[in-house]
């Protein structure tokens, strides 16, 4: 606690300084008109702080909404956390998820927005993490919060996680609490309160996660509940590996110590040598992970000198399995499925207008 402290201490002034900064932008881009560089609605989904907030597969359940009220989306995202060469994470989830969408990948939305239109003659597109990217103008600005750590901690940058002041949330048309069923009611309470006090007017909808599926490499999907005869090794990389532990804990036989790696992790061959030796060690027989890390792993885990684990070669790797995720969203208001349709029913118009300043 008292290096917390002294850290806290040390690089306060800069969280002070970049929450000065964030507020003159935010400022500049509340009094700046700004057209909208294409003429189909943008629905943004993003956060408040940096990590895990549960945002992707609230992303990809708003696409599957959006292809039932018959629209053509297209996801946007900057492809955080990829380098040269890599494809970054969300984009490996969407495209798995959501194989017929388009994903366009720029860190500049707005040439990403004007691509999408363009080239893939989609009607509406959803911005990924776009809370803060104000370049490009939006028809719905959809907030999520993880109930988990709502607030990041309670510091801006670099002390805490909060990209920005809670006063932020006011530019927010409608919340969603995300993972709401991991915590308890009060804390929930909580949360809606410190939201309707920043923005009373936006209506507030829930996500719960709950397991939906065990899927192995033979892509066969079982029930969930079969965890409960395998001794399981969780291993993840995210942002918050709360959320997938709490999931597996009540369902397997046996659950051994996981293996965390930081958000966003490039998995290599060590890791998997690594991984693979863990289970071995505590006995585990089957390691499970997340989505996100499933599309790095896999190609990794069986053949080659990628997955020689010893000097056993002949020894067969512990099963690699995924959990699968179904996202359940309460909408007590209707605020959401009124504020899709809503979007939906917007007549797209051809043509880019004028690019911005």
């Amino acid at each position: 606690m008292a290096v917390n402290l002294a850290v806290r201490t040390l690089l306060s002034p800069l969280a002070l300084l970049y929450g000065a900064a964030v507020r003159v932008r935010n400022a500049h881009y509340d009094r700046l008109p700004q057209p909208a560089p294409v003429d189909v609605p943008v629905i943004s989904v993003g956060n408040l702080t940096v990590g895990g907030s549960g945002k992707t597969p609230i992303v990809i359940e708003i696409v599957r909404w959006l292809h039932e009220l018959g629209r053509r989306p297209a996801i946007l995202t900057r492809g955080y956390g990829a380098t040269r060469g890599q494809t970054a994470d969300e984009v490996l989830e969407f495209a798995e998820a959501l194989p017929e969408v388009p994903v366009v990948v720029d860190p500049d939305r707005v040439a990403g927005a004007r691509r999408a239109v363009r080239e893939h003659g989609v009607d509406c597109l959803v911005l990924d993490d776009g809370f803060q990217h104000r370049r490009l103008p939006r028809t719905l600005d959809i907030v999520v919060i993880d109930a988990l750590e709502p607030w990041g901690g309670g510091w801006l940058l670099p002390v805490g996680r909060l990209r920005e002041p809670l006063s932020g949330l006011a530019r927010a048309d409608l919340f969603i609490i995300a993972r709401c069923n991991q915590v308890a009611q009060d804390a929930v309470l909580r949360i809606e309160e410190t939201l309707t006090r920043h923005n009373p007017d936006a209506p507030i909808a829930f996500a719960s996660v709950v397991a939906d599926g065990v899927r192995f490499a033979d892509c066969e999907s079982r029930p969930p509940e079969e965890l409960g005869y395998w001794c399981v090794l969780p291993v993840c990389g995210l942002g918050n590996p709360a959320t997938f532990l709490q999931l597996i804990e009540p369902l397997a036989g046996r659950v051994c110590a996981p293996l965390t790696f930081g958000d966003h992790h490039r998995y290599r061959a060590g890791d998997v040598r690594r991984i693979q030796a863990a289970a071995r060690a505590r006995g585990a027989d089957l390691v499970l992970t997340t989505r996100k890390d499933w599309v790095k792993l896999t190609p990794l885990w069986c053949g080659g000198e990628s997955t020689a684990v010893d000097a056993d070669r002949e020894s067969k790797p512990p099963t690699l399995a995924r959990l699968d995720v179904r996202l359940e969203i309460d909408d007590p208001e209707g605020g959401l499925e009124a504020a899709l349709v809503e979007c939906a029913a917007s007549a797209p118009r051809s043509g880019i207008n004028a690019p911005l300043a």
